[in-house]
């Protein structure tokens, strides 16, 4: 039994570390990986508060797959519901229960899998069958849960999932067993395989975040080349064939390579690298980010270097945005930097564009892009 939860409970804390290291800066990722790492830790300690935590983070994981407006309203909410469980631990399965219900009709499956949790949390929490039966029913629902968000990430961004997930996954249970076999074989304490687990399979998944960051105490003069060679070679298992006879899956990846145009390392996983001569990776990356910047350029109209009119809109929404990197609507876009042209932009957008018409403006440029690397490919 002991060695069954070892298992189970290595596995969860794999996948939500492995969701996490995805992509840091998306809350989705987050989320999942905060629902499987708690329920890592309510298999080591079968607590019904703890088992708070994966209930509460898979609410904000439902909410950001069916209403990602309603998120902000639940970050504020998540603690007050998390330390009212400190007394009524069934009171989590509220807001679970409302996430899954929205859910319903847009992210189908993700509902399903939530009334599945739902019920198995409720089993638990209200003693109705044995831990034993609960905890591994709830593990399976948190397992399929946390693949389907890997799965519906890398279909959002273009990218093949099953290699790169098999990858982390060999690497980390090989890892896990080497040294948590040790630990076993000496008869130690059982809290001791627990975390000894948890820190081999944490050092293999986040072994780039760890890298950078004492690059950027060792080394900092090379840290950000460093961390590029480094992203790049996790991105090659996630490249998939490029299929250009889709418009609108082709439009929709390019608006995602435009997303990632500053970053060689994620543009190594764009499909769209198929449109670049071979050589290394990041030579490719470098090559189809060149295209990009071309493509967008032919989108400038020819009378002078910056205009507000309609013509100017799709130039403007990609090349300000993107090539030059200013964030009108962020605050970390007050920099020392920016040339006349680029405050002139920037105070143009601040007042006169909403950010939700800089978004559609985004979208239909990128379509216009898009075709012009089809053009750009049938005359090769």
């Amino acid at each position: 039994m002991f060695v069954l939860s070892l298992l189970v409970s290595g596995l969860a804390w794999w996948l939500g570390l492995y969701l996490v290291a995805r992509d840091p800066a998306k809350p989705l990722l987050w989320w999942a990986g905060a629902g499987l790492a708690g329920y890592a830790a309510v298999v080591v300690v079968p607590h019904p508060v703890l088992l708070g935590v994966p209930a509460l983070a898979w609410t904000g994981a439902i909410l950001l797959l069916a209403r990602p407006e309603a998120i902000r309203w639940w970050i504020f909410a998540v603690v007050p519901f998390f330390a009212a469980s400190l007394w009524v631990p069934w009171i989590v399965l509220l807001p679970l229960a409302v996430a899954t219900a929205l859910a319903a009709g847009k992210r189908t499956y993700f509902s399903l899998v939530g009334v599945m949790f739902g019920l198995s949390v409720a089993a638990f929490v209200l003693d109705l069958v044995p831990t034993a039966v609960a905890l591994p029913s709830i593990g399976f629902d948190l397992l399929v849960f946390g693949v389907l968000v890997a799965v519906t990430d890398a279909v959002e961004e273009g990218q093949a999932i099953r290699a790169d997930m098999l990858r982390s996954l060999v690497i980390a249970g090989l890892t896990a067993v080497l040294f948590g076999s040790q630990v076993l074989l000496f008869d130690g304490p059982e809290v001791l395989a627990y975390t000894t687990v948890a820190a081999a399979i944490a050092v293999q998944v986040l072994a780039n975040p760890l890298a950078a960051a004492v690059d950027r105490l060792a080394v900092p003069a090379v840290a950000a080349e460093r961390a590029e060679l480094r992203e790049a070679a996790e991105a090659l298992p996630r490249q998939r064939p490029l299929v250009t006879e889709d418009e609108a899956e082709f439009a929709r990846l390019t608006r995602k390579a435009l997303s990632h145009y500053g970053d060689l390392g994620k543009l190594v996983a764009s499909p769209l690298i198929a449109l670049t001569d071979d050589g290394p990776p990041l030579d490719r990356a470098a090559q189809l980010k060149s295209m990009l910047l071309t493509s967008i350029q032919r989108l400038k109209p020819a009378d002078g270097d910056f205009g507000t009119s309609d013509e100017w809109r799709h130039y403007n929404a990609l090349y300000f945005y993107y090539v030059k990197g200013i964030r009108p609507y962020s605050v970390r876009t007050k920099r020392q930097d920016l040339d006349e042209e680029d405050r002139r932009a920037l105070r143009w957008f601040v007042t006169q564009v909403p950010e939700r018409t800089l978004h559609n403006w985004q979208n239909a440029a990128a379509r216009l892009v898009a075709a012009d690397l089809v053009a750009g490919v049938g005359s090769a």
